[in-house]
């Protein structure tokens, strides 16, 4: 991954923020739990786009998060995308049973592969 990044640090913070101008978007990214979504990727990525600065400290804005605040919440943030899938687009296509399949094997009176609810 080519570009800058920016640590969880004081330094960090101000280099963040001297780089920010409206409209810069940069990107965090997020590890997912893989005991709770086992198909999903293990980690993926957000883009924040900064647009306005606060009233009261004059730091960029994202949302509700300023980039000191961006920095302290979600960890290392990066200048270009990383290569992974944003955390937005579809997820990936787990195969499963067709209703054809479970047609067939019911009519083949295999009952307990086909999810009889009896």
């Amino acid at each position: 991954m080519s570009g800058r990044t920016w640590e969880p640090t004081k330094k960090g913070a101000k280099e963040l923020n001297r780089f920010i101008r409206k409209g810069t978007t940069v990107y965090t990214v997020h590890k997912i739990a893989k005991n709770i979504a086992p198909y999903e990727d293990d980690a993926l990525y957000s883009a924040h786009t900064f647009d306005r600065r606060s009233l009261i400290t004059g730091e960029w804005m994202t949302g509700h998060l300023s980039a000191s605040g961006l920095l302290t919440q979600e960890g290392t943030v990066y200048e270009h995308p990383p290569a992974r899938r944003e955390i937005g687009t579809p997820g990936p296509q787990v195969a499963g049973p067709t209703s054809q399949q479970a047609l067939d094997r019911l009519r083949a009176g295999d009952r307990t592969k086909a999810g009889s609810r009896r």
